[in-house]
């Protein structure tokens, strides 16, 4: 049975190269850039390869073959891998000699064919079922690929990696602010949100009072928070020098710390709640019959049947959490939107890639990583 997914990502992919330029050559970081189509940016050999990898995919996709997912897996994995050859293929023909301020950017073109190969390889690895650490272990090979070639001397005309490397210092600095900022923030979130939960789960009273503030919470615009937290802060670190001290104020990582939390608390509160009370009541009952106490049952029961759900909460919250630490920027909290609002400032869009991007990969990643998390967490059936 032909897979319409690949075919329908495969023939969108085909015409969406060759009608979008690939790629650009600015004259300077400013000027905007002549676009090149695949053509004029691969030439023949370059476009025919693009070309033939989109054609065969669509043609595995409706082939009955038995090993067709698997020949798939190679073909788009291994196009993944090797894709920044074809930008510094670009930049080698069209970059002009004698012109150390011209660069080369990665047109729409580019962009369309990685998302669409990208889409191609989730459908075909949910097709073959492969277990989770064989997903990270091809994303670790497709991102070592990445770096390996942008670390090379071909594509050091990129604008993208000209942007990283006037400013290499800086991007190390928000990318650990970003992570003490996120993670900092699920981790304090997830140990109030247990609180919470159990509370709950003891007090059937503070249900819904604390599901209505949490939920609340969630609904305030982030810049709101973020402006309503300043005044407050700045008058507390007023009044107690020690807290400026401490970096307390009323912009900074502070108010974007205490912004990310109260957004974190909804997801992990609900999930949290939602888990230990759905573990089922027979699985209870045995633990009880077998003289379990009640704290042993929480422990040895209700919280290893209830940790998968948690985990989701989790991830939903971490997810959400990297990305509003780009927005908490725009009060001096640090991270990789600091370069996001300096690139629109500037009008300068690959400054803006090279906080965009990060963020991006990061959200993956950790959506990945936490997904192989739950599913190794979910207890194994018992066959007779």
């Amino acid at each position: 049975m032909p897979n319409r997914v690949i075919l329908a990502l495969g023939a969108l992919a085909l015409a969406l190269v060759w009608a979008l330029d690939f790629g650009s050559i600015q004259p300077n970081r400013i000027v905007p850039g002549i676009g090149h189509g695949l053509l004029s940016a691969v030439g023949w050999t370059g476009a025919g390869l693009v070309t033939g990898v989109l054609v065969a995919a669509i043609g595995l996709s409706i082939a009955p073959l038995r090993r067709r997912y698997m020949l798939l897996l190679g073909l788009v994995g291994l196009s993944l891998a090797v894709m920044p050859l074809l930008l510094e293929v670009f930049a080698a023909r069209h970059l002009p000699e004698g012109s150390p301020y011209a660069r080369s950017s990665i047109g729409a073109g580019f962009w369309c064919l990685l998302f669409l190969l990208s889409l191609m390889l989730i459908e075909i690895l949910g097709r073959l079922r492969t277990r989770r650490w064989l997903h990270f272990l091809l994303l670790v090979v497709i991102g070592g690929s990445w770096v390996a070639l942008f670390q090379s001397d071909g594509l050091e005309s990129l604008s993208l990696m000209r942007e990283f490397n006037a400013r290499p210092d800086r991007f190390e600095k928000a990318l650990w602010t970003h992570l003490a900022l996120a993670f900092g923030a699920v981790a304090i979130a997830g140990g109030i949100a247990f609180a919470l939960a159990l509370k709950m789960i003891r007090s059937p009273g503070w249900q819904q009072p604390i599901l209505g503030a949490v939920s609340f919470l969630q609904t305030i615009p982030s810049l709101a928070v973020f402006g309503l937290l300043i005044a407050p802060l700045s008058a507390l670190s007023s009044a107690f020098p020690v807290l400026q001290d401490l970096g307390i104020r009323g912009i900074g990582w502070a108010p974007a710390l205490l912004a990310l939390i109260a957004y974190s608390l909804l997801p992990m509160v609900r999930n949290t709640f939602v888990a230990i009370t759905g573990v089922p009541a027979y699985v209870v009952d045995a633990g009880r019959g077998m003289g379990m106490t009640e704290r042993q049952l929480f422990f040895q029961v209700k919280l290893p049947l209830a940790l998968p759900v948690m985990v989701e909460g989790v991830r939903i919250t971490t997810i959400q959490a990297i990305g509003l630490t780009a927005v908490a920027a725009l009060i001096g909290a640090g991270g990789f939107g600091g370069f996001i609002f300096q690139g629109l400032g500037q009008a300068a869009m690959d400054l803006v890639l090279l906080g965009a991007l990060p963020t991006i990969a990061l959200a993956l990643l950790a959506d990945m990583l936490l997904t192989m998390l739950a599913a190794s967490l979910k207890p194994t059936p018992v066959t007779t």
